[in-house]
């Protein structure tokens, strides 16, 4: 199977899953907050983020093996993939024994991490956290298996198995919340859901790939070993860096402001992390199908796909942007009520960030399918520290909340500017003077667009319902994709997307 097909076939089962999980995700947020409350809600969210921050135990050793399965796997090289895969396994066991006692050792500090915590008791905030902690150390379990079905193209595989499991999971939240209220079930029902599909999966997997449990391993060479843990090494810096920048502001704002807060923006950011879920779905699909034209074909050919690749996600993100900048806001409103409004700088902070966001993935997939992680391994570090040191400093101002999302856009900007010339030198021999003419020529057609959208907005919206709220949606879609298409039609980008939609409709 070709790249396209490849990646094509990742999109579509993608948004298949995307659209089932999304529907129940919104329905169980809706019933949760009609039954629950909003303290448990940000509990939820507060205790989502250490456990992300938990997983900075795996310091990129999934990534850099990730990298190394793509040649044996395009080669065929079977018992290459089974020496790799052995070397995976220990090391994700070891790290699920990490996790496990870095997670209980954090078990006396709950209570500073969840300000008014509303009827929860110290006990609670326990037991909550030991059932997600016992979801995060049994992932570990499975999860390497998936890095050879990925290396192989193969990512609706495990979008299949965690579409189905999502939707089964949240159905029986949804009644557990609908019958009894209770968190505890609520909780237990995912982790019991999750556990099943754990063990399914191993199996599953294990039948796909008999050749995982042969005993007769060929251990890596010292060469081999040594470049994965030399790119494992590099990916310490960058773990513990996004982790710093990415996965604080729920404990920031948990901790300094309150919990309940954080549940309110959670709300923002389960429509945001739903659209974007959709939108990366795209980009993350061909992180592999770009690992296999990395290491098979020329700089040419790899330089013209990844322009395409950084175009369509500025036409991509840039529309989205647009749409929440406008419509975020009104939507929370229409769905669950003026108590549920974040300060409109937040918002915009938020989406800011989501936009610069969109390009720093772009830059960060085709540096992970390259492999190209040294250059800038302190990089994150600084993130990570500016994004903490600002965002800590500055909620503690009269800018609160906002002043946590100026930390978050300016330490992400850092990487706008430099990831670019680590790229554009280490894997194009080119200067990254390009990149940022493009940048400024998408960022002036989104800003031209946003001013049209929101001034059409103040009229559209002056009488906020579902229908305005569909009608601005529509003339959003027609504006800013027209204007794109009148702006970029004839660019190369833009032909080669034509072509391979055409060519996928059967009219060439």
């Amino acid at each position: 199977m070709n790249r396209v097909k490849s990646a094509t076939r990742n999109i579509a089962f993608g948004y298949v899953g995307q659209v089932a999980t999304a529907i129940m995700s919104f329905v169980l947020r809706t019933v949760f907050i009609m039954r629950l409350n909003e303290q448990l809600l940000g509990i939820n969210s507060t205790y989502t983020n250490v456990l992300s921050i938990l997983n900075m135990a795996e310091l990129g050793i999934g990534t850099a093996l990730n990298f190394s399965l793509y040649a044996p796997v395009a080669k065929g090289e079977t018992q290459k993939i089974k020496s790799y895969m052995m070397m995976y396994r220990k090391a994700y066991h070891f790290i699920a024994v990490v996790v496990a006692v870095i997670g209980l050792a954090l078990t006396p500090f709950l209570k500073y991490l969840v300000k008014n915590p509303g009827n929860s008791t110290i006990r609670d905030l326990t037991i909550y956290y030991f059932i997600f902690l016992f979801n995060t150390v049994t992932s570990y379990f499975v999860a390497y298996k998936y890095s050879l079905v990925n290396a192989q193209q193969k990512n609706y595989i495990q979008t299949n198995i965690n579409t189905i499991t999502k939707v089964i999971t949240v159905f029986f939240q949804i009644i557990i919340v609908l019958t009894t209220s209770n968190f505890y079930l609520f909780l237990l029902t995912d982790a019991a859901v999750q556990l099943i599909q754990k063990i399914v999966v191993s199996r599953y997997l294990d039948k796909l790939y008999p050749f995982l449990r042969d005993r007769d391993v060929q251990p890596l060479t010292k060469e081999e070993s040594d470049t994965v843990w030399t790119k494992t090494k590099a990916l310490v810096f960058h773990k513990i860096g996004d982790v710093a920048r990415l996965q604080t502001d729920a404990l920031i704002i948990s901790s300094l402001i309150e919990v309940g807060v954080a549940g309110v923006v959670d709300n923002y950011n389960l429509v945001i992390g739903t659209v974007s879920n959709f939108v990366n779905i795209i980009f993350n699909s061909v992180i592999s199908s770009f690992g296999n034209l990395i290491a098979t074909e020329s700089k040419e050919k790899q330089f013209s796909m990844f322009k395409v690749y950084r175009f369509f996600a500025s036409w991509v993100y840039g529309f989205s942007c647009v749409g929440f900048l406008v419509l975020l806001t009104p939507l929370i409103r229409i769905w669950l009520g003026e108590k549920w409004i974040l300060a409109p700088a937040a918002v915009y902070c938020i989406l800011i960030d989501y936009y610069f966001k969109g390009d720093r993935i772009v830059l960060s997939n085709y540096k992970t399918a390259a492999g190209v992680f040294e250059p800038d391994k302190y990089l994150a570090l600084i993130q990570g520290a500016v994004n903490l040191i600002l965002s800590i400093w500055l909620v503690q101002t009269p800018l609160g909340l906002t002043g946590i999302y100026i930390g978050t856009i300016v330490s992400g900007l850092i990487a706008n500017i430099t990831k670019p010339v680590i790229i554009y030198g280490t894997c194009f021999d080119r200067k990254a003077s390009e990149y940022f003419l493009d940048t400024a020529k998408y960022l002036a057609s989104l800003i031209a667009v946003l001013a049209v959208c929101k001034f059409i907005s103040g009229y559209v919206l002056v009488n906020l319902n579902i229908g305005t709220f569909l009608l601005m949606a529509v003339i959003i879609t027609v504006i800013f994709n027209g204007s794109y298409f009148l702006l970029y039609g004839r660019s190369e980008e833009f032909g080669y997307i034509k072509g391979k939609v055409l060519e996928k409709l059967g009219r060439r």
